[in-house]
């Protein structure tokens, strides 16, 4: 049980509350494993706002995989209703609302990024909800009594409200409504522990009174880090382009993660991967070798890993020679803009003289030196629909020839 527990730990910034003050919830976390005989219900819920997850997020799905290794029910909140509205936390002004349909077609690609992370398969390891369930049920009376069970003196503590009412931004009314309705999440699902970044504590604790509030057993808080992106400075974003994407392909998310900052990489490590921390090599290029196979295996499996670190190693040594040959380090670029689609990869190679004809293209291809992406092309026959297909992608035929496929902006 330590062990599993030291496991389940791992990473976290805080685990509250430590200790509390009440007379019948005195145990910690681990003294409530232990007592209770059933398996503990372990919530995150996420908001599908965007379209694409990148390894900030997965911090938390991470941790709710070890919760189901330990024997726990992750319970994972599709927050569909919240979604419209939009988490305030961090924010210096409302953001906008979001169409249902909209955010259903995010859900449905988030769901499909978590497969990688999380067990499906496991009879009782996984539920899944959508918040709207309960929460387009709630009537008027519903919605007063939770606004009942907080101040606005208490919303204004908010990390963001404050701020936003300091600066004399507006705050709208819906905007107190998300820390509520996150928090009935938890009563709704009986939740015993709710996993969050460290910028979630207000709202997890919301999730806690409202349990209290509602007569139901009150949910432990796990809080994790918020992951600093790949330029070292800023907390992983999009919209910064310092992220890492899931759905990245293997060369891209490969060449990212073996440049991160070396003060970076014990942080990636015990985050990102279940590697032993002892077991990190000590010198750093060494350690961003592991870590981005690692990490990429995660999402791609193994062999796609490896083909993208063998094509990081050969673009590394084509640049050098092409910068000893004429001072740049760029690889050569082929424009797609005069190139007929659909068309097959055979005519692409072609063209692009990386073959001398299609039959040389075919003979490559089945010879196994045809590489995209880092990925063996297989299919002589492999065709593409339109030029977005292959767009900004690297094309490799043997160990020296390498042309990137792009469409000038």
């Amino acid at each position: 049980m330590t062990d599993t527990f030291a496991w389940l730990l791992r990473g976290t910034t805080e685990i509250f509350p430590h200790q509390s003050d009440s007379q019948d919830e005195s145990e910690n976390l681990l003294e409530y494993i232990k007592k209770t005989d059933r398996p503990l219900r372990v919530k995150f819920g996420i908001d599908p706002t965007g379209s694409q997850i990148h390894l900030g997020h997965s911090i938390p799905v991470r941790k709710l995989r070890a919760f189901q290794d330990a024997g726990h029910t992750a319970v994972l909140i599709i927050g569909d209703f919240t979604a419209q509205i939009g988490d305030p936390t961090g924010k210096s002004e409302v953001r906008s609302q979001l169409t249902p349909e909209l955010v259903q077609k995010n859900a449905e690609t988030y769901l499909e990024q978590l497969r990688p992370i999380l067990d499906f398969q496991t009879p009782g390891r996984l539920e899944i909800h959508y918040n709207s369930q309960w929460l387009n049920k709630l009537n008027l009376g519903d919605i007063l009594e939770l606004l009942s069970t907080m101040t606005v003196g208490q919303m204004l503590a908010k990390e963001g409200f404050k701020e936003r009412y300091n600066q004399e931004n507006p705050i709208f009314l819906h905007e107190f409504m998300y820390p509520l309705m996150q928090g009935y999440d938890s009563v709704a699902i009986n939740a015993d522990v709710e996993l969050g970044g460290s910028d979630q504590k207000f709202n997890i604790a919301v999730g806690r009174d409202l349990q209290k509030h509602f007569a139901k057993q009150m949910q432990f808080g796990l809080l994790l880090p918020i992951l600093i992106g790949t330029d070292g400075t800023q907390k992983m974003s999009k919209s910064l382009n310092n992220y890492v994407g899931l759905q990245e392909d293997p060369l891209s998310m490969y060449s990212k993660l073996e440049k991160i900052p070396d003060a970076l990489i014990k942080t990636y490590f015990e985050l990102l991967t279940d590697l032993p921390l002892e077991e990190i090599p000590a010198n750093p290029r060494s350690a961003q070798k592991q870590l981005a196979l690692d990490i990429v295996s995660q999402y791609h499996g193994l062999q796609a890993a490896k083909n993208a670190q063998e094509t990081a190693i050969n673009l590394v040594t084509l640049r050098g020679a092409a910068a000893a040959d004429s001072h740049t380090a760029e690889v050569p670029e082929y424009s797609l803009t005069n190139m007929t689609f659909p068309t097959k990869l055979a005519n692409i190679l072609s063209i692009t003289g990386l073959c001398t004809s299609n039959a040389d293209a075919r003979r490559q291809i089945q010879g196994g030196a045809v590489r995209l992406e880092g990925e063996k092309i297989e299919d002589p026959n492999l065709s593409f629909d339109t030029p977005c297909e292959i767009a900004g992608k690297v094309l490799q035929v043997g160990k020296k020839k390498f042309i990137r496929l792009v469409i000038p902006s």
